[in-house]
């Protein structure tokens, strides 16, 4: 990701598409509703006034920021470290605190007229950010700096910010920074079509009745009642959908949910994707770049789309065999209710995938689920966390939140407060529906503590609903914590750009993929994993049983992940009327993936990486890759023990971007990362 400061797109790390599928103290303002009052907005005018106080807190931060900006260019005699950097720190925090929120709102505000306020914002933010980033004034100033007596990341912070001036098109005429300006606005704008087409796309199927939930949990069942005309209707919200998925014994009717999945945001998206595409291009090529996916990965450890590609073909050569041999056990599990069958359908594979574990490994995924209660799990994440990075966390009932469901919690180290986030964890109408980490505010040494929220979408949040959890969300909820601790661990660097979750784009994932081993460990478990009915803590034979069962299905994902990557890839590295997505996509899936694509469904255009991550699906895998070398140097005996995570923590975490990912990563192995752990992973239990 570039600096906050040069370019600002939603400070969100989200989680891939898995398997089954961004002061001390902060004053949130009048457009949030207290969560021990939640009838303080009830009224229309509320809301009105509400978006109104938003929109004016993030011009007031622009205010401050063109107060400052002005501040710098007037500076007189020498440019040093002081008159320059340091301004220029001040406004990145005021860019930082106007983004972040408009960002955030934009996606998770209960109220319309806030959402739209705060995408205004989001058009106000980026159009100021890229103005600062073609201001010549600026650039000059900045090169003038003297630091031959600075320290090592100041003189890494001037670098980076002469490098990413210069990706911007600083150096460009004037006609030509001014298309980059508008092409920048344009795309803020049609990025929040892309996301705002798909939090609005939820969509439905109605079943006959409660013969069509055959196969579902009970709890499942008895949230999916009949309506007045003996009708069902089941949403592809997560919730939902993902049970759906993998329980129902109905196939037509897990057919027909998945076609609707799949169309989420269609025919919408399909000319939003296109007009985002060609705006990209043409960006890229006004800043001397053949192609988006060019530009895109020149600052990050991949460096260039061929070495992007380079990496698909390495995952294709490694996961094929073992996908193979996934697929095999699938198709041969179906062809015991299907004697002539001769694949395995992309509806099915979450189904038969069940099945197979069930009879070959003797794994109940809805037994598990009894020992998986949201409170259970949220608190086990807290626990786990807690011991293993040496940090309490102390609920905050009185802070002003968005939504009464809102949590929020204070971080200490000892007596000390060293970071603040909120818990928004449950779906609701206009919210992003997918999982993420948001920043509210980065931290700042000695200015401000970083404070970041979790979006998901977890079952549970109603009186009396136990909120009985797949263990891929339990998985999913570790995940997204692993990012918000790189968040606060990393939030507390002196210069803005290297703080917080400010690492390489294509290394974020690794700490929060890494994280999700703790939920296969049976002494974490054992921690929070307790039968909601009888609190007797799960059983070690069922943990094994998980373990053992987790080896399936390897290489069916790592396929279907590079499948998503190719398409992330390809689409943004050639000019745009070269890309005709409804023929890649199901050509891209013959050659990468391992199911066969439905006629009829669009799944690209329900796929939100394809503007916030755009080129850099690749992201996920190359992570992965590096979050199991990561894995393989913590005790696996005893993973609660916190002194390999503590070393952890320092040498990979509270480094923000002080330093490029790759020589955190050797720090802490005390070698470079390699792809062995990776494969040793990916071939785990094939026979």
């Amino acid at each position: 990701m570039k600096p906050r400061l040069l370019t600002i797109a939603s400070r969100i790390v989200r989680r891939g598409l898995g398997p089954s599928a961004l002061g001390a103290a902060l004053v949130l303002g009048a457009f949030m509703i207290n969560a021990t009052h939640p009838s303080a907005v009830t009224a229309q005018e509320s809301g009105d006034a509400a978006a109104q106080a938003l929109s004016a807190e993030i011009q007031g931060h622009l205010d401050k920021a063109q107060a400052l900006l002005d501040k710098l260019v007037a500076v007189k005699g020498p440019r040093t470290v002081d008159n320059t950097m340091t301004v220029m720190n001040d406004i990145g925090i005021e860019i930082d605190a106007a983004s972040s929120k408009s960002s955030l709102m934009e996606n998770v505000h209960p109220d319309p007229a806030v959402r739209a306020a705060a995408e205004k914002g989001s058009q106000d933010v980026q159009a100021f950010a890229t103005k600062l980033s073609l201001n010549r004034d600026v650039y000059d100033a900045i090169s003038a700096v003297d630091t031959s007596a600075a320290d090592a990341v100041t003189r890494r912070l001037v670098a980076h910010t002469l490098r990413d001036y210069r990706r911007s098109g600083v150096d460009k005429d004037e006609a030509t920074r001014a298309k980059i300006q508008k092409l920048q606005e344009d795309l803020v704008k049609i990025g929040q079509d892309f996301d705002r087409n798909i939090r609005e796309g939820t969509r439905y199927i109605y079943l006959d009745g409660p013969a069509d939930l055959d196969g579902l949990p009970q709890d499942y069942i008895a949230a999916h009642q009949p309506d007045s005309t003996g009708k069902i209707k089941i949403t592809t919200d997560y919730p939902d959908y993902l049970p759906f998925m993998s329980y129902a014994k109905n196939g037509e009717a897990r057919r027909k949910l998945y076609e609707e999945f799949t169309n989420r945001a269609y025919p919408k998206n399909r000319e939003v994707l296109k007009q985002l595409l060609e705006k990209r291009y043409e960006l890229a090529q006004l800043l001397g770049y053949p192609s988006w996916a060019a530009y895109v990965t020149e600052d990050k450890m991949v460096k260039s789309p061929e070495n992007a590609q380079a990496f698909i073909e390495k995952l294709d050569e490694a996961a094929k065999p073992r996908g193979a041999k996934d697929y095999a056990m699938l198709l041969a599990r179906k062809q015991k209710d299907f004697p002539g069958a001769t694949q395995v359908e992309e509806w099915e594979k979450s189904y038969y995938s069940e099945l197979v574990k069930a009879e070959e490994f003797d794994y109940d995924s809805q037994e598990i689920r009894q020992y998986f209660s949201f409170p259970k799990v949220k608190q086990g994440v807290l626990d786990v966390t807690s011991k293993l990075f040496g940090v309490t966390y102390r609920r905050v009932t009185d802070a002003k939140v968005w939504d009464p469901s809102v949590e929020c919690y204070d971080m200490f180290e000892g007596d000390k407060k060293i970071g603040r986030f909120y818990f928004d964890l449950h779906p609701r109408d206009g919210k992003f529906s997918h999982a993420a980490q948001f920043t509210l505010q980065t931290g700042v040494e000695g200015r401000q503590l970083p404070i970041g929220v979790l979006v998901c979408n977890f079952p549970g949040g109603e009186e009396g609903d136990p909120g009985l959890m797949e263990h891929d969300d339990v998985e999913t909820f570790f995940h997204e914590f692993g990012h918000l601790l790189h968040h606060e661990f990393g939030g507390h660097q002196k210069w803005i750009n290297f703080s917080g979750v400010a690492t390489e784009w294509d290394f974020v994932e690794a700490p929060s993929q890494m994280l999700e081993e703790w939920t296969y460990d049976t002494p974490t478990l054992q921690t929070f994993a307790v039968n909601y009915k009888t609190g007797k803590p799960i059983p070690d034979e069922l943990v094994a049983k998980l373990r053992a069962a987790r080896s399936f299905g390897n290489g069916t994902y790592v396929t279907q992940q590079n499948f998503y990557t190719a398409i992330s890839l390809d689409i943004y590295d050639r000019p745009p009327d070269q890309v005709d997505l409804d023929a890649m996509v199901p050509a891209l899936q013959a050659r990468y993936g391992m199911f066969a694509y439905v006629p009829g469904s669009h799944m690209y255009a329900s796929f939100g990486h394809l503007d916030g991550y755009s080129a850099m699906y690749y992201t996920y895998m190359w992570s992965l890759v590096i979050a199991k070398d990561l894995f393989s140097h913590f005790d696996h005996a005893n993973l609660l023990d916190p002194t390999i995570a503590t070393e952890y923590r320092r040498d990979v975490l509270e480094p923000g971007g002080t330093q490029d990912a790759a020589k955190l990563v050797e720090h802490f192995l005390g070698r470079p990362y390699n792809f062995e752990a990776f494969r040793e992973w990916l071939n785990k239990g094939a026979s």
